[in-house]
């Protein structure tokens, strides 16, 4: 007889992600390599060309430095911090587990405000708590009912509440005031505030503001930003307190050395961002048009990437990836009728387009 995990480890079930099933694309014949994939909501420009040569120079025959510390000093002088209020992770996924690790445990509760990002909901069911779920609604954009909220916490007390800003996969952005609004009311609740895709938010603001509030941590990602996908590097921002608990359940040598290396070529060339950024919000704009006017509906966003309204969107996103195309396929979010799709270059932003066009001539593809 098999040893047994724990009880709530034989009750997950899977989170469903973006980005190239390899053993999907090996099954249609597909490389890798030529897929445009538009599931996956980061910078789609080269990372700095002083990265390949400081990679090059990389030495891998020690061990990375555990804290990440020049790093991390480097990244408290960009966000007026001091180090004790960093920590650095492989992933901001990391960072939410590290989160999940630390004050989550058997029979406490957790909010989320979905739809939303699922390694929530799985970091939490493994550290054995339970979900509560706020869900915001198409009639209203997918926009979060913040009374709701503040009553449902003001009820339950949770240990924690989940809030990602912008949301992924809707592109509700929440205004300062509105997290301030929610703040307020978590006296005895860990306000979890992921802004993984805050790089490319519209009208962005401070959220570092917060941090002396106590009860919050804000999570980000490097690896949206930076385009450093295959490397993994994220971070969390909250009182010296939080670290030192975070820290206390981080594995030693989370962060490698190459990842440390990349994330400190990056911040040191800030102008690669916002190059990158104009140019990312033009081929965002540029899709919009093109999908309306091959009458899909298109959502508002504040981020990088936007919802469409499609007939069914596991078949949307199975006519295209026949042709080297991805895009996120919503159903595993909640909303088996929209996809997310992220930009790209003008280049391959054009050949979707020429695609979706020739697909729905045909009748492959169908808006709702």
């Amino acid at each position: 007889m098999s040893v047994s995990p724990k009880p709530q480890v034989e009750k997950l079930k899977p989170c469903y992600h973006g980005g190239p099933n390899y053993a999907e694309l090996r099954k249609l014949g597909i490389s890798p390599d030529a897929v445009m994939d538009f599931s996956v909501s980061s910078n789609p420009y080269p990372a700095p060309v002083e990265l390949k040569n400081a990679l090059c120079s990389l030495v891998i025959d020690r061990y990375p430095d555990s804290d990440s510390a020049e790093l991390k000093e480097y990244l408290a002088g960009r966000l007026s911090l001091k180090p004790e209020n960093l920590i650095m992770g492989n992933g901001s996924m990391e960072i939410i587990r590290l989160v999940a690790g630390a004050y989550f445990g058997v029979g406490d509760t957790v909010l989320i405000l979905k739809p939303t990002f699922g390694e929530y909901e799985l970091a939490a069911e493994v550290a054995g708590a339970d979900i509560i779920e706020q869900w915001a609604d198409e009639e209203s954009g997918f926009k979060f009912d913040l009374d709701l909220t503040c009553r449902i916490i003001k009820k339950h007390q949770p240990k924690a509440v989940f809030i990602c800003n912008p949301n992924n996969p809707t592109g509700v952005y929440l205004s300062k005031a509105d997290i301030e609004k929610v703040l307020s009311v978590c006296t005895d609740t860990l306000l979890v505030l992921d802004e993984a895709y805050i790089a490319f938010a519209e009208g962005g603001w401070k959220s570092t503001d917060l941090l002396e509030t106590g009860n919050i941590i804000v999570i980000r990602s490097m690896t949206k930003d930076c385009a450093l996908a295959g490397l993994r590097l994220g971070y969390g921002m909250a009182s010296a307190e939080i670290i030192t608990n975070l820290k206390k359940v981080c594995p030693p040598w989370n962060v490698n050395s190459a990842a440390q290396k990349a994330g400190l070529v990056c911040l040191c060339h800030p102008s690669y961002l916002a190059e990158s950024e104009k140019k990312i919000k033009a081929s965002k704009e540029y899709l919009r048009q093109g999908f309306a006017g091959l009458g899909f509906r298109v959502l508002p966003s504040e981020t990088n990437f936007f919802l469409l309204k499609v007939k069914k969107a596991a078949d949307f996103r199975s006519a295209l990836l026949k042709h080297g195309l991805m895009v996120r396929d919503c159903t595993s979010f909640g909303l088996p009728q929209y996809v997310r799709i992220a930009p790209r270059t003008q280049s391959e932003c054009e050949r979707l387009l020429a695609v979706a066009a020739e697909l729905k001539s045909k009748s492959e593809i169908y808006p709702a």
